[in-house]
């Protein structure tokens, strides 16, 4: 005969359901918590906000600050994004959006991200005018200066953050298209904010132009969708290709946004 383990506290899945949740509160708005934080928020025993924390620190998802008792997000989060991301993961979730409007509007469309000063094309896909280039363009990198792919991210982060990126160093010249004048720059990256996307043609690429605009998780920019084309096609179709561009923006952005932590409602917290 079995002898049963006998049930003792919460069931694994609901242990794992909090240890997700409280992972999910980290963000850019709240990037460090406490234990008597965590403990009223979730509705949890401080007993029990900090066993969670300290496990998740054990592991390496959190490190906590000696002198504060605060906890943020550790290298273990970093590790397993870049698995997701450089694994193929992202890349897996946004294609079949890319795949979609290339068909709907019969150009290149491609996604990037940021990787320092540049935007890396995480996933292409060929529309019907054919393939921009000779091999893959996932990996490839695109600089910030240079290119509505770069301008329609950097354009969104606040003056001073792109100035710390940008200026002050050299800023090679592609074409006779390139910009380098931080002046100019800065009016072409206030152009992003006003019209909700950015065009070139020939900044990068004297043969391509692009169409881009911000993919934003909230209000936080994560990455640029793209259109690309020759100028002689992509040049005239610019106006009617904005709503399209702009629709799957939104598709990638639901896409891209994680679950909302569940909160204990308000009467609940301790």
């Amino acid at each position: 005969m079995t002898e049963k383990t006998p049930v003792t506290g919460a069931p694994p899945l609901q242990t794992a359901d909090r240890v997700l949740n409280v992972l999910l509160a980290f963000d850019r708005e709240r990037p460090e918590w406490g234990v008597t934080e965590v403990a009223e928020e979730f509705g949890l025993d401080k007993s029990v906000a900090q066993r969670l924390l300290a496990a998740l620190a054990y592991r390496g998802f959190l490190v906590s600050d000696k002198r504060s008792r605060r906890y943020r997000l550790g290298p273990a989060v970093w590790h397993l994004s870049r698995v997701w991301e450089r694994g193929g993961g992202m890349a897996s979730l946004v294609r079949p959006v890319l795949e979609a409007l290339a068909e709907t509007v019969g150009v290149n469309t491609l996604f990037a991200v940021p990787d320092g000063v540049h935007m890396r094309c995480v996933a292409a896909v060929d529309g019907a005018t054919g393939p921009l280039r000779y091999y893959v363009l996932a990996g490839e990198l695109y600089p910030a200066h240079a290119g509505a792919t770069s301008r329609a991210y950097f354009g969104m982060l606040p003056p001073g953050d792109r100035s710390a990126l940008l200026y002050g160093r050299p800023m090679a010249r592609f074409s006779e298209h390139t910009l380098t004048d931080p002046v100019r720059l800065e009016e072409r990256f206030l152009d992003v904010r006003r019209n909700g996307y950015a065009y070139s043609e020939g900044e990068y690429d004297p043969d391509t132009a692009a169409l881009a605009a911000p993919v934003l998780v909230g209000r936080r920019p994560v990455g640029t969708l793209t259109l690309a084309a020759t100028p002689e096609v992509l040049r005239p179709r610019r106006e009617q290709l904005v709503a399209p561009l702009l629709q799957g923006t939104a598709d990638l952005g639901r896409l891209l946004t994680p679950a909302r932590p569940r909160r204990a409602p308000h009467r609940e917290r301790r």
